[in-house]
């Protein structure tokens, strides 16, 4: 077999990394349901008809398609695709398991998704998403929008990351200006301004022209609008002082207040009102979120999400909700790639049991035995050479003790100190700080 060529976008870490990331998901996975969601995962695929009508995300689904065709084989694998997030395959899941649900629903899942964007630093083919949602059947109060930054907020606390802000705006506030400035299409109005960050202001208003008809005036008070900025609620003095009426308009400015009166309670800076964020998915209809990393905001955001009235819902019956994803495998691969995160060995092991001969290894075999039973992660040495190599056999694999079996009494050895005591599988601990690999 010739050498295989790797595939972009793609991530495989190492096993070094691929510990940190376990540790990452612990952290947040035990945030999560601190704050009482439910674990969830569902399928990979969704029909095609419910993917490719969510927003721009359209043109990245990647296709399921069996490699010959046959016609006594299952019907409808042509209609199906890789889902690109998270959000869409649990409102389906919400109108398929009502009957079974109590609501509000609280559940997190986290599952890899898949979007054919073009590979770069921090942007991923295939990657790991970690989500929040609460749903609830007909109406969903406004307060578990102000809830969904706090919880993001702890569980990004928890991890030996830099500081996150959650930047934060209502899509109610953009549409209700642009209704009341008299743009006539709001929602490409919105892709528009989405795109500030990207193509900078002059590039937006021409792209407002073209595909919300705006004119000079309108499009210079889109991007006024998108300039307001403050770490409380504040921003609301501004919004109106732009002199612009509208009852949406209004509707979001106070939905967006008591986001941001609450996340200054809880987390004074952890949020800031910023009225350019848009989101570029067109389900969302409410307060969205967008995060990013200090140091390192050229990467975009590594946590983004929102309120959605419209996505799951049959005939009279509608299920809103709103939900934040943090982007595991781009957080990660924006901190691997600046050797942010480290970890103390690369692999599980606290202790090398040594073998005397192999006739011996039984008891090699009984000791590792008897520490694995007290929780201490302990492998036996593949062969029973000169204890020098197999000291030097842990050293190269990061391991800092070495157990040696005796006649007369176990030793054990930190082989970083050169300190060797006498010990019994049965009481000896490693310090805490040993026990398992520490993540910094």
């Amino acid at each position: 077999m010739s050498k295989p060529t790797p595939i972009s976008g793609f991530p495989e870490w190492t096993p070094a990394q691929r510990m940190i990331e376990q540790f990452v998901l612990d952290r947040i996975r035990a945030t999560f349901e601190l704050y009482g969601f439910a674990p969830l995962e569902t399928r990979a695929v969704e029909p095609l008809d419910q993917l490719l009508r969510k927003g721009e995300t359209s043109k990245e689904v990647y296709l399921l398609r069996r490699l010959q065709a046959d016609a006594d084989g299952p019907a409808g694998d042509d209609s199906l695709g890789l889902h690109f997030d998270l959000t869409v395959p649990f409102a389906r899941y919400v109108l398929e398991n009502a009957g079974k649900l109590q609501f509000p629903f609280r559940r997190y899942q986290i599952q890899k998704v898949w979007r054919g964007e073009r590979p770069q630093e921090g942007r991923y083919r295939e990657f790991l998403q970690a989500d929040i949602d609460i749903v609830d059947r007909d109406t969903l109060p406004a307060h578990y929008e102000a809830e969904m930054p706090l919880v993001i907020g702890d569980a990004l606390r928890s991890l030996p990351i830099p500081p996150v802000r959650i930047q934060v705006n209502n899509r109610k506030i953009c549409e209700g200006f642009y209704r009341g400035v008299g743009i006539d299409d709001p929602a490409a109005a919105l892709r528009a301004v989405d795109k500030l960050d990207k193509i900078g202001p002059a590039k937006v208003a021409e792209l407002l022209a073209e595909t919300a008809g705006a004119s000079e005036a309108q499009a210079k008070a889109a991007l006024a609008l998108a300039e307001i900025s403050a770490a409380d609620a504040s921003f609301a003095d501004a919004v109106r002082a732009l002199g612009v009426d509208d009852p949406l308009l209004d509707e979001g400015i106070a939905e967006l207040v008591a986001v941001m009166d609450t996340a200054v309670a809880h987390s004074p800076g952890l949020c800031v009102a910023d009225l350019r964020i848009a989101r570029g998915l067109d389900y969302y209809t409410g307060t969205v979120y967008e995060t990013s990393l200090a140091g390192y905001e050229r990467f975009g955001s590594i946590c983004s999400g929102g309120r959605y009235d419209n996505l799951a819902s049959s005939g009279n019956v509608r299920f809103p909700g709103v939900g934040i994803s943090i982007g595991v495998t781009r957080l990660l691969g924006v901190l691997f790639g600046a050797d942010a995160l480290s970890i103390s060995r690369s692999v599980p092991t606290c202790v090398l049991v040594a073998v005397t001969t192999e006739d011996e290894r039984p008891a090699s075999n009984r000791v590792a035995e008897a520490l694995r039973s007290r929780g201490v992660p302990t492998e036996v040495s593949p062969s029973a050479a000169k204890f020098g190599k197999q000291i030097r056999y842990a050293e190269r694999r990061g391991i800092p003790y070495v157990w040696f079996p005796g006649a007369d009494g176990d030793e054990v050895k930190d082989i970083r100190s050169g300190e060797q005591v006498a010990a019994a599988a049965g009481e000896w601990t490693p310090p805490r700080e040993d026990l398992k690999p520490l993540v910094g």
